[in-house]
């Protein structure tokens, strides 16, 4: 099984790819949406580093990584997702790769949800409808045991996904920070969706 391209009502979600580097330069060169990731904008070679580990980080276990979304209006609602990239607006890069960060578990079973979106396209429930698919691809294709997401605790939107897609707060941690961002002092929230909690939240 390989990355698969994944669709929803309203994205075409296409697997990262060295065509997608632009958008990614395009999408980190807004502080506003790196405000709880870097708390500034990236730079061009920053962001090639970035794209580099991703990319090696998509061939570790077979079905994660990272896709790029695209819609129709820029995802308005009640539009359709487009039959191709080139004929959609870019909406922001979704993630899904094997855990992998010093605050979580070493077990290729464990996948982490992210998601990171064009300014434009905030607050049209895209993240959440990227995350549910993403969710859904994980336990029914690739067999995952547990999925988990870890932001700030002061990003109380990126939050609101989490719990709009049925994930359950798990605990507050305070990692150590290289360029310490405001709010910081408050610590990351970790949520999680397991094996069971999906085929619950299904049945349902």
């Amino acid at each position: 099984m390989t990355q698969p391209t994944l669709r929803t009502a309203r994205l075409l979600m296409v697997p990262l790819a060295d065509r997608h580097f632009e958008l990614e330069v395009e999408l980190d060169s807004d502080p506003e949406v790196l405000r709880y990731l870097t708390g500034r904008a990236r730079s061009r070679d920053e962001v090639a580093a970035s794209h580099a580990r991703r990319l090696a980080l998509s061939g570790t276990v077979d079905g994660l990584g990272y896709w790029m979304a695209f819609g129709s209006d820029g995802g308005a609602r009640g539009t359709v997702a487009p039959e191709h990239e080139d004929e959609g607006d870019f909406i922001g890069l979704m993630m899904l790769p094997p855990a992998h960060g010093p605050d979580q578990p070493d077990d290729p079973t464990v996948a982490e949800l992210g998601y990171r979106l064009a300014r434009r396209c905030w607050r049209r429930g895209l993240a959440s409808e990227a995350s549910q698919a993403l969710l859904e691809h994980a336990f029914d294709t690739v067999g995952q045991s547990r999925v988990i997401a870890q932001t700030m605790t002061v990003n109380v939107g990126s939050q609101g996904v989490m719990k709009a897609v049925g994930m359950r707060y798990v605990r507050t941690y305070f990692p150590s920070w290289d360029d310490p961002i405001p709010g910081m002092e408050s610590g990351e929230v970790e949520y999680e969706m397991t094996r069971e909690m999906w085929e619950a939240h299904s049945t349902v």
